[in-house]
């Protein structure tokens, strides 16, 4: 049987925002952010959060976002890199649907955010160190998937339909 949704996970910068997108309207699903579901519920963004709450309240708003999802139907979600840390929060995306981990290698993860101040996590001297750490706490988790996919050369149309091959081979 087919899983509802299809939940994307991963590291910052490994494309989940923009494959999911990019997958929901290949399929004709919905998508949703659980990242943006927290600001919403919060009325702040992401780094006023983790500046003014801490990162625990972060996640503390990231596990209600996904215990949410599960209620969901015909969605692609995207959560953050480190909802999966959570057991509870991997238990309710493999509850929610098909989970797929999208990696990258630690140099295009630094490439892909640098253009941006929106990573509080990586407002640091060293963004590098601080990947390469997060990278080795997080992978024995994000393994834990329904399926993984290295998306350090790939373009957003060959991810899309890998996930979308993924997605029709369910049972």
């Amino acid at each position: 049987m087919k899983k509802p949704n299809i939940i994307l996970t991963g590291f910052m910068g490994t494309g989940k925002t923009v494959v999911g997108k990019a997958v929901a309207a290949a399929l004709g699903m919905r998508y949703i952010d659980t990242d943006l579901m927290v600001e919403a519920e919060a009325k702040k963004s992401i780094p006023v959060i983790f500046e003014t709450e801490g990162e625990q309240a972060f996640r503390r708003y990231e596990t209600e976002a996904i215990r949410r999802v599960t209620h969901l139907k015909g969605y692609v979600v995207s959560t953050g890199g480190g909802a999966p840390m959570l057991e509870e929060n991997l238990t309710n995306m493999k509850r929610a649907g098909m989970v797929v981990c999208l990696l990258a290698s630690p140099e295009v993860i630094l490439d892909r955010t640098s253009h941006t101040d929106y990573r509080p996590l990586l407002r640091t001297p060293d963004p590098m160190k601080k990947i390469l750490a997060l990278l080795k706490i997080r992978e024995p988790q994000y393994k834990k998937a329904d399926h993984v996919i290295d998306t350090t050369t790939l373009m957003v149309d060959e991810v899309k339909q890998k996930v979308i091959t993924l997605w029709k081979k369910q049972e």
